[in-house]
């Protein structure tokens, strides 16, 4: 399976960004990263409203078919904080082990890790992944799971090969 093929969506999720109070680098750190594995074909930053998230990942898998999204703030435990009960809404199932990964390698970093409630899951063919608001705390954990998202990709696209190398 050809990477550059993939298609992928970035979805800021940030009150203040949406009002143009805030410049959005953790969107701009993702779509860096994310180069080699294919095209950018949707970026977006919204408020932090359940409903607008809702509608905006179904839209992305369900119409504009995308392979891959992101979503950068929301984790958290504020009130304002509704990225993962708005992905939960969505997704078919969960993949559990990218979000402990994530938790895990962040913990060794900081004991603030273990507050973040974000989640990893397919709705359809497409893999949606939260991930922090913070500019380091999203580079820190999209390179957890980067390495693995070629082959996951692959395999939510039909790839029949093993896994097992």
């Amino acid at each position: 399976m050809n990477p550059a093929g993939f298609s992928i969506g970035v979805l800021t999720l940030s009150d203040k960004g949406a009002r143009g109070e805030r410049v959005d680098e953790s969107g701009r750190i993702l779509r860096e990263m994310v180069a080699d594995l294919g095209t950018v074909a949707r970026y977006e930053v919204i408020p932090d409203d359940e409903e607008q998230i809702v509608q905006t990942l179904v839209r992305w898998v369900d119409q504009d078919r995308l392979d891959l999204i992101l979503t950068t703030g929301g984790t958290g435990l504020t009130l304002r904080d509704i990225t993962p009960q708005a992905t939960a809404r969505v997704l078919d199932y969960e993949v559990p082990g990218m979000a402990e990964a994530m938790r895990a390698a962040s913990l060794k970093k900081t004991p603030h890790a273990m507050l973040s409630r974000a989640l990893a899951g397919v709705r359809r063919t497409s893999l949606i992944i939260n991930l922090p608001g913070s500019p380091k705390g999203v580079r820190e954990n999209l390179e957890v799971v980067l390495p693995a998202l070629s082959h996951a990709l692959a395999k939510l696209k039909g790839d029949p090969s093993d896994c097992a190398r």
